[in-house]
């Protein structure tokens, strides 16, 4: 939680000095999100929102890769063709995910029926906000699962505000959680800044899908500190007050008080990790700002095995005018016809 919280605030800053172009951070989610990823399993996957790069960190996307991403130079794996905060790693099954909302609810139970065809002993998390319930993905989801019955594990991270919509005025159902029930699937609301209590809840999840017992939804209710992203200012649709409320129940806060009362964490360590996360994060970002931005090859590439005769044409004509004003770089340099 301590290494997800110093990356955002690094993060935050590089983008406020314009050295990254966007930033969604899960200042408040941290329980939320690391305590139910760690329940997942090396074999599992993770179909992502907004805030969870964090989890991928944990699960083995190196910080390298998840700093280069932010600055969509040449180290990233996405190639420059993804917007800043969206990741993605192969090796710990997490796939890429879309700023439209809810589209990776429909793209993770089409995955794990995949794996239930297959026989794999795999469960997927699909992790969304509060807003994704309105969204045309979720019902989709949530109704196929159910038919389907596979092994899903729905996550939604209730974090009190989509953009600038209240959860409150998502739903008037009780609880995100009573949605369940529609589907054919049991539902669970689960305190969101409680670490262990969302992992226990996804443990038993997860647990009960690769057994066979078919898909569930966990809604673990927290709170968004800051804007929905970067470009978001949120003193123009809540209140002080509210936010004051949440401030004090600080995931991390608790965490550390818990830690500490049983003697698990000695007082005033908090801050030497802190310390340790932020030399560690420091240096990756050093390295990664001198890295040289993607070859503008790269527009064409991939979509063939070789790049086709009308793609280089086109690539040879756009080149001709970056090295003309001076943008071309080193790589650049047209194809062969």
């Amino acid at each position: 939680m301590m290494r997800v919280r110093c990356t955002d605030e690094r993060m935050l800053k590089l983008q406020r000095a314009g050295r990254i172009g966007f930033v969604g951070t899960a200042k408040g989610l941290e329980a939320a999100i690391i305590g139910s990823a760690a329940a997942l399993q090396a074999r599992d996957w993770l179909w992502s929102g907004l805030r969870e790069g964090g989890a991928a960190v944990m699960r083995g996307l190196p910080l390298s890769e998840y700093v280069a991403q932010m600055y969509g130079n040449s180290h990233d794996t996405a190639k420059g063709r993804q917007m800043c905060n969206h990741f993605q790693h192969k090796a710990s099954h997490y796939p890429s995910w879309s700023s439209v909302i809810g589209t990776q609810l429909v793209h993770g139970v089409g995955a794990a029926f995949a794996s239930k065809l297959r026989g794999e002993d795999a469960v997927h998390a699909v992790y969304f906000g509060d807003g994704a319930t309105s969204s045309n993905g979720f019902h989709s989801a949530l109704n196929f699962a159910g038919v389907w019955r596979v092994p899903v594990v729905f996550v939604c991270i209730d974090n009190g505000w989509a953009i600038s919509v209240a959860s409150s005025q998502q739903t008037a159902a009780r609880s995100y959680a009573d949605k369940a029930a529609a589907y054919g699937m049991p539902g669970r609301d689960v305190d969101g800044n409680d670490v262990l209590a969302c992992y226990q809840a996804a443990h038993e999840a997860i647990a009960a899908a690769r057994e066979g017992g078919g898909p569930s939804l966990l809604v673990l209710k927290t709170y968004r500190m800051l804007g929905h992203s970067s470009s978001d200012d949120p003193t123009k649709y809540r209140d002080d007050d509210e936010v004051a409320a949440w401030a004090a129940k600080d995931p991390i806060d608790r965490y550390e008080r818990y830690l500490v009362e049983r003697g698990v964490l000695a007082g005033g360590e908090r801050q030497a990790i802190e310390a340790d996360l932020l030399r560690e994060l420091d240096a990756v970002i050093h390295e990664e700002e001198t890295v040289p931005p993607m070859p503008m090859r790269t527009l064409v590439e991939d979509v063939y095995a070789e790049v086709p005769p009308h793609l280089r044409r086109q690539f040879n004509s756009f080149i001709a005018v970056a090295e003309r004003l001076g943008y071309a770089r080193p790589g650049d340099g047209a194809f062969p016809l």
